[in-house]
């Protein structure tokens, strides 16, 4: 297996924290449906994620099956490092 960057884990463990706390958000917002605040914390949460998962995908490949492939030579997924492998 080919070493992984630095900026790899710095990324992937960034992504990790964001969807964290967009998960703490949904717990609750599940028990809070009328907060507004917590609402406006998850859209821009959930945004900043999906802005993270991007970029980590433009540079490294796609984190999750249902990615759009980039490379049409290569099936991407299969060239990625198993979570166990990270």
């Amino acid at each position: 297996m080919k070493s992984l960057p630095k900026e790899y884990y710095q990324q992937l463990e960034e992504i990790q924290a964001v969807d964290f706390v967009v998960y703490e958000l949904v717990l609750y917002l599940d028990t809070h449906p009328n907060d507004s605040q917590a609402i406006q914390q998850y859209n821009q949460y959930a945004q900043y994620s999906k802005q993270l998962k991007t970029q980590f995908e433009a540079l490294f490949g796609p984190l999750q099956f249902g990615t759009a492939v980039k490379n049409k030579q290569e099936w991407e997924w299969s060239t990625q490092p198993w979570p166990w492998q990270v």
